[in-house]
């Protein structure tokens, strides 16, 4: 099956400064891929780029397989886009914007339009000029979705919505890849990505850090460690934790005993990797307590973003997307010509806007 996206070599100039830096990466059929990264760190030029919206200064690029530079607005039109600067025309109604969107990307049928409208709770008859951010957000949604395009591409998709608004969206995501969708989407917060996506690329000045499903994120994750043994010695429970593959950080003491109680020993550490051989050292132990915290996958991200070394627990170049003819490796999501992540276009831009 023909890839939904595949980027390779990806490079853009503005004047002598490169802010892409030969980017790889491919996007499954029918995923949900997601871009995450700083401000600054390249997401919304790439988007650009696989619209066409500009022009790439190196590198190719294939969308629902075709040349985006050369397939025009058929290709546009089986794509739906939301910018990450939304501009609306001020002197019309989201209705009419919406009847200008549909001549342009072809059938939309009037009842859909209303049921999502009816979903984001959005005043379709109301002046653009009186809509809050966050309904001008769900109008640029609406523009996406209604003519229920093969691909989505999404910048900022979130971004001005309510937290019931933002499940609205998560759920509309999710029918759309039932459906047969890609979704290509960007932010700036792990957590709405990692709700939605199948797939994270994290990018830092414009190179690609690690391409990584959420699961393999989370299991490279540290997780914090505390727990209580009765019955040993303080340098044997170093010696159980030396044991675990992924620990680091082991701080052990013995607490003093009352009265006739036994001796206890008090163990913190963090552990980067599977649980299981954890579980296994452990059993050796008397616990009295244990606690095992949630992976934190935004200090997780945060140390990517600054970090040269690859995640934690795996071998260098891991994370990163291989290259065309390269097998990837555990957790790695494939490379251009190998079974990827996922995306989708829309062609259009938003009112004010030009699509795309």
């Amino acid at each position: 099956m023909t890839q939904a996206i595949v980027v390779e070599g990806l490079r853009k100039k503005f004047g002598s400064r490169e802010v892409l830096h030969g980017l790889d990466f491919a996007v499954e059929p029918g995923s949900v891929f997601g871009v995450i990264g700083p401000n600054g760190a390249g997401k919304t030029t790439t988007m650009r780029c696989l619209l066409d919206i500009i022009r790439p200064s190196a590198g190719s690029i294939s969308v629902l397989g075709q040349n985006p530079r050369s397939a025009g607005t058929a290709l546009r039109r089986r794509i739906g886009y939301l910018p990450g600067e939304l501009h609306l025309e001020n002197r019309t109604t989201g209705r009419r914007m919406l009847e200008h969107f549909a001549a342009i990307s072809g059938p939309v049928e009037p009842k859909h339009v209303n049921e999502l409208a009816e979903r984001l709770n959005l005043d379709l008859d109301r002046q653009t000029r009186k809509l809050s951010k966050g309904n001008k957000q769900k109008l640029g949604l609406l523009q996406a979705f209604m003519h229920k395009p093969e691909l989505l591409v999404l910048d900022e998709p979130t971004s001005g919505l309510d937290p019931l608004v933002q499940q609205v969206f998560h759920a509309m995501v999710r029918e759309a890849v039932d459906d047969g969708a890609t979704v290509f989407l960007s932010s700036h917060v792990l957590s709405e990505v990692q709700q939605a996506a199948d797939a994270v690329a994290i990018l830092r000045d414009g190179e690609i850090v690690t391409v990584s499903t959420v699961e393999a994120l989370r299991t490279a994750a540290a997780r914090q460690l505390r727990f209580n043994s009765t019955g040993t010695e303080a340098h044997d429970v170093g010696a159980v934790l030396a044991r675990v593959p992924g620990i680091a950080n082991v701080a052990v003491r013995e607490l003093k005993a009352e009265g006739h109680a036994a001796p206890t020993v008090e163990a913190s550490a963090t552990l980067s990797g599977h649980v299981q051989p954890l579980v296994q050292e452990l059993a050796r132990l008397n616990l009295t307590d244990l606690v095992l915290e949630e992976p934190d996958l935004e200090e997780a991200v945060l140390t990517l973003y600054t970090a040269q070394s690859p995640l934690p627990g795996q071998a260098p170049g891991l994370g990163q997307a291989p290259g065309p003819g390269q097998a990837p490796g555990p957790g790695q999501a494939p490379g251009p010509g190998q079974a990827p992540e996922n995306g989708q276009v829309s062609g259009r831009h938003a009112e004010g806007a030009h699509r795309a």
